[in-house]
């Protein structure tokens, strides 16, 4: 496909652009031309991009691709949540799967209307509907323009991973080059260069997570993003996920009467390292050290863990080191929840009565699965 680009605007001849030519030695600004090669025909393709500075003709070219109409810009009503305001028509649950798989996976942010989050999640929300609308052709422009470059990596590398499972072919336009090695896009063209590579192989980046046991002394910076609000877990041992120093991932586990089993809880990984792979990989690794006895019981316990977040639920039951074990549509008696909390020298109205989906989960190792 070659592409042909070319725009004409005006040749002032004012005082301040005369001096502007002859300081700069330049006859006209009034032209801009440019072709492209692009051989997108000779393999399968899905994933796209188009990179380079500002005004090198990144825009006129996804426009020249397949029709401005391909061109997604998706307007959001200002009066409904992201999860009323992502395909109204469609299943809740690839509504749900589609924001999770971009790392926009805290519940209360789907309860917030598109005007009033932040940059990064506006930028992780259009992404999750251009999955879950997921048209067989797509171009957008500004890709991770608007956010730091951290957030704009982890979306890459989240976003290319869910479009993958769609159908459809997307072209990403981007003035920046360091999303290329997330995105493993199948081609590149670089308008800078005029270049077009395709199938190049790009090792995403190494990231080195540290694991470390703790107590609740940094809960209260993952407690916000954690959906329920409930009170510490007696007699816990709680592990945080860092990187380079950074809080990434928290997850606290005790054990359950006669010391056979733990129960893992609290699983909380920051809104900006959400979709990057984490949390699972952070969870498995605590898991596996209770089956292999490594914690201050010196006692080897299988882990279960329980969750009514459809996205986690969805990934536990595609890993093979999991089963799933119950689950329950219908909290369980409030009052007998209130007399157990009073009992523990607590004060509430008891938890359960209310429509909650809640999936248990049972973590047995690689080695069984082997």
């Amino acid at each position: 496909m070659k592409l042909t680009i070319s725009h004409r605007c005006d040749d002032f001849d004012t005082y301040r652009a005369a001096r502007v030519k002859s300081l700069f030695n330049v006859d006209s600004g009034a032209n801009f031309a440019l072709e492209a090669d692009l051989d997108l025909d000779a393999a399968p393709w899905q994933i796209g991009v188009i990179v380079g500075p500002s005004g090198s003709g990144k825009t006129s070219m996804g426009r020249a691709l397949w029709g401005r109409k391909a061109v997604y810009a998706p307007r959001w009503p200002a009066d409904q949540p992201l999860i009323d305001a992502i395909t109204p028509e469609g299943s809740f649950d690839a509504v749900t799967a589609a924001l999770s798989s971009v790392g926009l996976g805290s519940v209360p942010t789907w309860l917030r209307p598109y005007p009033v989050l932040s940059n990064g999640e506006q930028f992780r929300a259009n992404l999750a509907r251009l999955i879950a609308e997921a048209p067989e052709r797509a171009v957008l422009d500004e890709f991770s323009s608007v956010v730091d470059r951290q957030i704009a990596q982890i979306g890459a590398g989240a976003f290319a991973k869910a479009w993958r499972r769609t159908a459809g072919q997307v072209v990403l336009l981007s003035c920046h080059y360091d999303v290329l090695d997330w995105l493993q896009p199948d081609w590149v063209f670089d308008t800078a260069t005029g270049q077009f590579s395709r199938g190049l192989l790009r090792r995403r980046p190494r990231v080195d997570v540290e694991l470390w046991e703790t107590d609740w002394r940094h809960w209260a910076a993952f407690e916000p993003h954690h959906y329920l609000k409930m009170p510490k877990m007696i007699a816990a041992t709680n592990y945080v996920a860092s990187v380079d120093g950074q809080l990434v991932a928290h997850v606290a586990v005790s054990t359950r009467p006669g010391l056979k089993e733990a129960r893992a809880c609290r699983l909380v990984v920051m809104p900006e390292w959400q979709g990057a792979g984490v949390g699972l990989r952070f969870l498995d690794a605590i898991c596996e050290r209770w089956r292999l006895g490594q914690n201050r019981y010196g006692l080897p316990m299988l882990s279960l863990f329980h969750t009514s977040h459809p996205g986690l639920a969805t990934a536990l039951r595609r890993s093979r080191n999991w089963t799933q074990v119950s689950a329950a549509l219908v909290g369980q008696d409030k009052a007998r929840s209130a007399a157990s909390i009073e009992r523990s020298g607590g004060k509430g109205a008891g938890y359960g009565g209310h429509f909650r989906a809640v999936q248990g989960f049972r973590y047995l190792g690689e080695a069984a699965c082997a």
